[in-house]
């Protein structure tokens, strides 16, 4: 038994641990799950300070819990019913096919009898749902459809073990007079799922408005505690996992109006306690068993994740994934799971297998899970890279004044204006690594081709008053302008501009506003170099405003009379700063000259 001073000196070294590891493997591109698992095994296995790491481990599950949670209160119920194709037919198909699979490879390798080696064979059928999901959330893949795909995989294998746990009452000597219990246990499960649905939909967000009445937010806080760790208990009094509970709880708050306060409340307690499991998954690493056993694991944990990788791999395929996503989602699930330590530890106490067989087991998964990081990086090597990566489209909550299409440099300057001004922005992008970055800095970006009509209705653009196109290729530029005018003309169209020629093209297509990505800005840095010359903060203005003044009428007599028109205004200034040496052609060159040379 611990006592609360070695458990004090132990909660202390695990987050020296944390502190040291998570940057270090960060900064070394290995990642913070990696990292964790480092520290886990300094700490436990190499220098022995923990020794008590199955109630570490215990404690540590609810981080597990904890990430369920918030990952439930990013999916809608709708949205959810849009992936029963996946929870309802790619998982049980990858369960399925998997675990028999495992299961002749574990009897031919005379692990166990039948009987235990379909244990053996299904429970690392299961994969790690917090390993996977926290090399998602690091990678900004959560809402990308590999990333959806391997959560509904997940979600399934996580319904799965009270059939699995059944299938273990079924299978053991000796308990034939139960053997009629598990339809019943199956009938109180999803009677408690039941439950559950009703309680969230009903009672919950009831309870939130009173308290949030109060005004007191460590009361909100620990409602939010409350709800998570009281859906966990109820799940698991009926054999279901607590994951599965906070992650049912999650969903039915999904659309409440406390969604984004209950998400903060519970972030850092996640993030934490996540951490604490990677670091007990390192802890209870049985090194000992490992040396014993090392000419049997070496092999047999590679081929058992190869094998899985490779089922998974197919059956994406046959689902409709392209290569890069199927591989990612093959290297990414090939593991075994938390729940394996549950179901071998189940299948020892029902004498299916021996303890000895449940340690080696045991090993082989914490083995796994720390080679999954390096999988995960491992599958960039056999990415065609053929197909631009695609997030997940849900324009929930768009429609505003102002719809922009395109957040590179210059729309994110834009936008800021418009938000600083109090109006409402929509902003979509096709770049996924562009709203991932925006995500960070809290802008709100929807994933979308801005030269697709449907995305644009379900933007909103039939709500917007402007339309702001301000995506970075011309070509990309005009496909949605002409989209927009020839579906929807009355839309006010405000566009970025490549270059001079480029602004002409658009004013054909009566654009209402548009202007050369770089026009301002080269106004400005040459006003800021006359001023640092010494000139006044006002003559320099001037001249600015002069120069943009005579562009603008002669971009005016180009759009009617052709390129070459009006060049005689470039030497019609009034203000002509006298040259230090005098030069062998007019001051001013013209600016199709300059784009030219690459300085437009």
């Amino acid at each position: 038994m611990t006592t609360p001073g070695s458990l004090f000196s132990e909660m202390l070294l695990l987050l020296a641990g944390a502190v040291v590891a998570a940057p270090l493997f960060r900064k070394l591109g290995l990642g913070t799950v990696l990292g964790y698992l480092a520290a886990g095994i300094v700490i436990g296995p190499v220098l022995q300070r923990i020794v008590d790491t199955e109630e570490v481990l215990h404690f540590a599950e609810f981080g597990v819990v904890f990430l369920l949670f918030v990952i439930g209160l990013e999916l809608k119920p709708s949205r959810l019913w849009q992936m029963r194709g996946d929870v309802f037919g790619l998982g049980p198909a990858q369960v399925a096919i998997s675990g028999l699979v495992i299961t002749a490879l574990a009897y031919l390798s005379n692990v166990a009898d039948w009987r235990g080696s379909l244990v053996v064979g299904f429970g690392l059928a299961l994969s790690s749902t917090a390993f996977a999901l926290q090399i998602l959330n690091d990678d900004g893949d959560m809402n990308s459809h590999y990333g959806q795909r391997s959560f509904s995989v997940l979600l399934f294998q996580d319904l799965a073990i009270v059939p699995l746990l059944a299938l273990i009452t079924i299978l053991s000597p000796g308990t034939k007079e139960t053997a009629a219990t598990p339809l019943a246990d199956f009938a109180v499960a999803v009677g408690a799922v039941g439950a559950m649905v009703l309680a969230g939909r009903y009672l919950l967000t009831p309870m939130f408005q009173i308290i949030a009445r109060t005004g007191a937010r460590e009361v909100m806080i620990a409602a939010a505690l409350l709800v998570v760790l009281g859906s966990a208990a109820a799940m698991q009094a009926v054999g279901l996992s607590m994951a599965m509970g906070a992650f049912l709880s999650g969903v039915m708050l999904a659309e409440s109006s406390y969604r984004h306060e209950l998400e903060a409340d519970i972030e850092p307690f996640r993030g934490l306690l996540l951490a604490l499991f990677f670091m007990a998954v390192g802890l209870s690493l049985e090194v000992d068993v490992i040396v014993d056993n090392l000419f049997f694991i070496l092999p047999a944990v590679p081929i058992f994740m190869a094998v899985k990788a490779l089922i998974v791999y197919v059956l994406c395929r046959f689902w409709g994934s392209p290569h890069d996503d199927a591989v990612r989602i093959a290297f990414l699930l090939p593991q075994g799971g938390e729940f394996g330590f549950v179901l071998f530890t189940t299948a020892t106490a029902a004498g299916l297998f021996s303890s000895a067989t449940a340690s080696l087991l045991i090993a082989g998964v914490t083995l796994s899970m720390a080679l999954t990081p390096f999988g995960a990086a491992l599958s960039k090597r056999f990415l065609n890279g053929e197909t631009r990566e695609q997030l997940e489209e849900d324009f929930d909550g768009a429609g505003a004044d102002v719809l922009m299409i395109g957040f590179s440099r210059f729309g994110q300057i834009a936008a800021q204006i418009l938000l600083a001004g109090g109006r409402e922005v929509t902003v979509i992008d096709d770049s996924a690594d562009r709203i991932r970055q925006a995500a960070s800095f809290g802008f709100r970006i929807y994933f979308g081709d801005g030269t697709r009509r449907d995305v644009l209705i379900a933007s909103g653009i039939e709500r917007a008053k402007i339309v702001a196109v301000t995506t970075q290729k011309r070509e990309t530029t005009d496909r949605i302008v002409d989209l927009i005018r020839s579906e929807f003309p009355d839309v006010r169209l405000f566009v970025r501009s490549y270059d001079r020629i480029h602004s002409l093209s658009l004013r054909d297509r009566n654009v209402e506003y548009e202007l050369r990505e770089t026009l301002e800005s080269g106004l400005l840095f040459g006003r800021r170099t006359l001023e640092g010359l010494g000139m006044s903060e006002s003559a320099a203005e001037e001249i600015g405003n002069d120069i943009r003044h005579r562009d603008e009428e002669r971009l005016q007599i180009q759009a009617v009379q052709g390129l070459g028109a009006g060049r005689e205004m470039l030497f019609n200034s009034p203000v002509r700063p006298e040259p230090l040496i005098k030069p062998k052609r007019p001051v001013v060159i013209e600016e199709q000259e300059a784009e030219a040379l690459g300085n437009g």
